[in-house]
């Protein structure tokens, strides 16, 4: 898989790409350092030094500037170091791109495979050591959340339990990552009437980092669930186990996490749209966990490299759970009103050490 040519291409760090700047087409105009980083970028990329030079004279620079300019950048010492450090960067998404020819060689590369249940050691040696995610059918058959849990439950056995929500998020596109400024306290059952009477939105959401489950009363909804011994350690809850609920609409946006782990949905439907940890260079994948790709409505235009993603799309009804390795990319939508629980607390190892954008 090779790189297109540079007027259609952002790079996985960020980029200064003229075309979303006006034509100049007054007289030569100054290098700017932020060209500058334009220049280091396609190079980098290999972009030959010839288109890079035609882009420049298009966009207002001097023929002779461009050209000394950008044949000056081999002989600077700073661009000699980050060199070194990109090509082995390069070597590891061509290795990345071995792995997604090898990926659609398979037919069921685009499947989740679905068991009703696994022993542990079989979980163990064929899922989570291989790092492949599965969708597990029967392993809430013992949970009286899936009979009791719904809006109107919460509301008349903690309605007057004072939680925390994310409000106001489709004022602000990076919502997930400015979580602080969208946290909102109010009693659940004003909450629940917001939820049922107000339709499908991605405005307002419980969602786990408000850690409801281990700040309020809501601690004793894990009474009404069984946390999965085979796979998961019961006795260590505190900050593992995680709420969510809310309306029809919700997103999370495209991300992956930073740990495996296990997600039960319980009432409502959830999409799944999962991607496989080898697309990584080419997600856009711009500061932390979160991709700048919106799976909903992916612009092309400006990250066309996601054309070649494969996404896998999955439906959790309620009793399923997935199991989502660490690593794997997914964007989550509500297709009804939802309440699921997710579990961090395996009875294997599960932290690791990750250095993010």
């Amino acid at each position: 898989m090779q790189y297109k040519p540079f007027q259609d291409v952002r790079s996985s760090f960020s980029t200064f790409d003229p075309r979303y700047f006006s034509q100049i087409t007054s007289t030569s105009i100054p290098i700017t350092d932020e060209w500058r980083k334009w220049i280091g970028d396609n190079k980098f990329l290999g972009i030959d030094d010839r288109s890079i030079v035609q882009q420049l004279i298009n966009h207002g620079i001097s023929p002779s500037a461009a050209k000394l300019e950008v044949e000056s950048i081999d002989k600077n010492p700073y661009f000699e170091s980050g060199s070194k450090f990109v090509k082995s960067l390069r070597k590891a998404e061509s290795y990345a791109n071995a792995l997604i020819d090898l990926a659609s060689l398979s037919p069921q590369n685009q499947a989740i495979e679905r068991r009703s249940s696994i022993s542990r050691s079989d979980f163990l040696e064929n899922y989570y050591a291989k790092n492949i995610p599965l969708i597990l059918t029967d392993v809430t058959r013992n949970w009286t959340a899936l009979s009791l849990w719904n809006p109107e439950y919460l509301k008349e056995k903690y309605g007057e339990i004072e939680i925390e929500m994310q409000s106001d998020r489709n004022s602000d596109y990076e919502y997930e990552i400015n979580v602080e400024h969208h946290r909102q306290k109010m009693r659940m059952e004003d909450y629940v009437n917001m939820i049922v009477t107000n339709g499908a939105s991605n405005d307002r959401y419980m969602v786990a980092n408000n850690s409801n489950i281990q700040k309020t009363a809501l601690r004793s909804l894990l009474d009404d669930v069984e946390i999965f011994p085979e796979y998961l350690n019961p006795q260590n809850i505190d900050g593992t186990c995680f709420f969510w609920f809310g309306p029809a609409g919700t997103i999370t946006p495209l991300h992956h996490d930073p740990v495996n782990l296990m997600f039960a949905q319980v009432y409502g439907r959830k999409i799944w749209k999962i991607i496989p940890p080898y697309y990584t260079h080419l997600l856009y994948n711009y500061r932390g966990v979160f991709s700048e790709v919106d799976c909903e409505n992916p612009n092309y235009e400006k990250y066309p490299l996601f054309k070649e993603v494969r996404v896998i799309e999955v439906i959790l009804e309620p009793g399923d759970v997935i199991f989502m390795p660490v690593g794997w990319w997914h964007a989550v939508k509500s297709l009804d009103i939802s309440i699921s629980m997710s579990f961090t607390n395996f009875v294997f190892p599960n932290q690791y050490e990750w250095i993010y954008p």
